[in-house]
């Protein structure tokens, strides 16, 4: 029993799993204010120009049955809103530098920004060719330099 309790708590305080728990977390916050900012902002201004806040009132009679095409109307316009403040937050944290958007194996291209396979020897957007070491090299001793100077521009003929 002993050596079970050993390995669950191994397995629910290990690595992966914390930052699975803490990035599920996370997740669910920024949800919540993004699906904030879309349902009680953008759908009042919404409200504010069309004079309602939804549209689940329209509906059309056709044989004895409702067809809630307002209903419709308003989720998709909530869908929209959400997907554009998502989009927008998204972009925004990236101008900033925050968070990692970088997907595992791959490498930003340091000419075209578009991010390549990581053992790429050319750039498929824009056809530089590419040594993934040095890149790799010239990306850390980039971040190295910023850390030893905040605030001053690192140059590239600098070694």
């Amino acid at each position: 029993m002993r050596q079970m309790w050993v390995e669950f708590k191994a397995f629910a305080l290990g690595g992966n799993m914390l930052d699975l728990a803490l990035g599920f977390i996370m997740g669910t916050a920024f949800a919540t204010v993004v699906q904030s900012l879309a349902k009680n902002v953008l759908m009042q201004l919404v409200a504010a120009i069309f004079g309602k806040p939804d549209f689940s009132r329209f509906d059309l009679p056709i044989h004895g049955a409702d067809i809630r095409y307002g209903a419709f109307l308003t989720d998709f316009l909530n869908f929209l809103l959400l997907a554009a403040v998502l989009f927008a937050m998204v972009q925004l944290m990236k101008r900033l530098g925050l968070g990692n958007f970088k997907a595992q194996g791959q490498m930003e291209c340091p000419y075209c920004k578009e991010f390549v396979q990581s053992d790429a020897l050319i750039c498929r957007y824009c056809t530089a060719e590419l040594e993934p070491a040095l890149v790799d090299a010239e990306e850390e001793r980039r971040e190295l330099m910023a850390r030893r100077n905040p605030g001053n521009e690192v140059r590239s003929d600098v070694s």
